[in-house]
């Protein structure tokens, strides 16, 4: 009898110690995405991404496509996102990523904006309203572009991604950098490879081009007849494929498929974990 009694104290402290080294369930928390097509459901990041996080995060993609700072206000996207934000009191925190700027940028009736005084006006004014509804904004600088021209790659999103950094300096609030990244990590890869983060293969002519280290404007539906109006001198312009709306599923510079969206959404979760720590537990490693 004394011996039974003895081993079930040992089984009972066995136990014990397991359940004292095991880790606390984590509580739960929301991940919320505001932003464009590069971020998008069916087209950019988010995504990939939504398989970075742990079961106990809830993750929602409210990005649309085509909408920049401005016109997801005016349209009433920014509306829905508040309404969300009611039931912060469901997690322990609610984080609301935030990135513009594809869509900002010239030449886009109706989207653009000027960045002296509307977008970084856009950006302090979203920052403020996640804070004022209870929740923690992050802001994310806009994804590049896959671009090249002579082997570089054509950033003109530097100063948006400025803009939206100099804000979150400003507000004292976490910024990732992913334009800096995306650039740096497009550029170590090169054209050819960079062109197999599309929604779908490089044209002929796209492949061609890339190889010599270029990028001609990618077609919208088919490949020109004639070759020659697209040099290798040319790159394509911003508001070449960036409709307003879901991206199509053909290849261009700026929307990802699915190896694309798993490549930059690691490189977002790594980025996250370093600018806001207590998130770390709810990104996979």
């Amino acid at each position: 009898m004394r011996k039974q009694i003895f081993f079930s104290l040992l089984t009972l402290l066995a136990v014990a110690s397991v359940l004292a080294q095991a880790p606390a369930p984590l509580p739960p928390v929301r991940i919320i995405l505001v932003g464009d097509s590069t971020m998008a459901v069916s087209s950019g990041w988010g995504p990939g991404f939504s398989k970075d996080v742990v079961p106990e995060v809830t993750f929602l993609n409210m990005a649309r496509g085509g909408r920049s700072s401005g016109s997801y206000r005016a349209e009433g996207s920014w509306a829905r996102v508040i309404d969300v934000l009611k039931s912060n009191a469901n997690f322990k925190a609610t984080y609301v990523l935030i990135q513009f700027g594809h869509n900002d940028q010239p030449g886009k009736p109706g989207r653009s904006t000027n960045l002296t005084n509307e977008f970084p006006v856009n950006i302090r004014q979203y920052v403020s309203d996640v804070v004022s509804n209870g929740a923690k904004p992050v802001l994310i600088t806009p994804l590049t572009r896959r671009s090249f021209k002579d082997g570089q790659v054509r950033n003109d999103l530097l100063p948006w991604a400025d803009a939206t950094k100099k804000v979150a300096a400003e507000m004292g609030v976490p910024v990732l950098d992913l334009n800096a990244d995306s650039v740096a990590a497009v550029q170590k890869m090169g054209p050819v490879e960079a062109n197999t983060l599309a929604m779908a293969p490089p044209p002929p002519i796209v492949a061609e081009s890339a190889a010599s280290g270029n990028s001609v404007p990618a077609p919208k539906t088919a490949v020109p007849t004639n070759a020659a109006s697209a040099t290798t001198n040319s790159v394509a312009g911003n508001a070449v494929v960036e409709r307003k709306g879901e991206a199509a599923p053909v290849f261009d510079y700026t929307h990802l498929g699915a190896k694309g969206s798993a490549f930059f959404a690691r490189m977002v979760a790594d980025e996250l974990a370093k600018a806001v720590p207590d998130l770390q537990p709810y990104l996979k490693p």
